[in-house]
């Protein structure tokens, strides 16, 4: 589902991926690992087609730059940043849910799920959200959608203990065809989820092993 070979990255002169390769198959769940600053974030934005790079990089198949439109569309994502959009919260998700062609309350149930009434902040933009209510959304929307990649950076961040406890039941509930990879610091909370963990440390890939707690 997704293959990268000896993909570099270079921002100013400073190499940021460092001759990655790997291969992730349909249906893994990896949990990709690192300290700041150790690539993690610009692999997956190389994976959504953001960055032009040198090497190869596929998503079923498709190079995400030359086929970004196709290969968005069979990806969920969310940022560790949340986008400053004006747009207001119901017409965000009105018009998420008519890119990919699903009814908009799959959304607005799934950020019901994780503590976020929608209907309260329906007209609100979504910059003058807090920190929480911004994630919970993007993760509504993310998994929302009818996709095979779901790609998250630091997705629990800003979430309160018992949003991360029902997002992560969500994640679990979605084990099967959906390819994860998923940015994160704290690994213990992945455990019954992943089945593979790749770290990464100043744009390589150092350790590539199956989850020894997966089930």
């Amino acid at each position: 589902m997704i293959l990268i070979e000896n993909l570099v990255k270079t921002f100013r002169r400073a190499r940021v991926l460092d001759g990655i390769g790997l291969s992730v198959a349909s249906g893994e769940r990896v949990a990709l690992i690192g300290s700041n600053g150790a690539g993690k974030t610009t692999l997956i934005r190389c994976l959504l087609g953001e960055y032009a790079c040198n090497g190869v990089v596929r998503v079923d198949g498709l190079d995400p730059r030359k086929h970004r439109s196709e290969v968005l569309g069979k990806i969920g994502f969310v940022p560790q940043l949340p986008p400053p959009l004006k747009m207001p919260v119901g017409q965000l998700i009105d018009f998420s849910a008519s890119l990919c062609g699903v009814d908009p309350a799959r959304m607005v149930g799934i950020a019901g799920e994780l503590g976020l009434d929608v209907p309260s902040v329906h007209s609100r933009q979504f910059l003058r959200l807090s920190g929480g209510m911004k994630q919970k959304l993007l993760i509504a929307i993310a998994l929302g959608r009818d996709i095979r990649v779901l790609l998250m950076d630091e997705p629990a961040a800003n979430l309160d203990p018992e949003a991360r406890k029902i997002f992560f039941d969500l994640l679990a509930q979605r084990q099967g065809n959906i390819t994860m990879l998923i940015s994160c610091h704290r690994l213990s909370e992945m455990s019954a989820i992943i089945t593979r963990v790749i770290e990464m440390d100043v744009g390589r890939v150092t350790i590539d092993r199956p989850n020894s707690e997966d089930a």
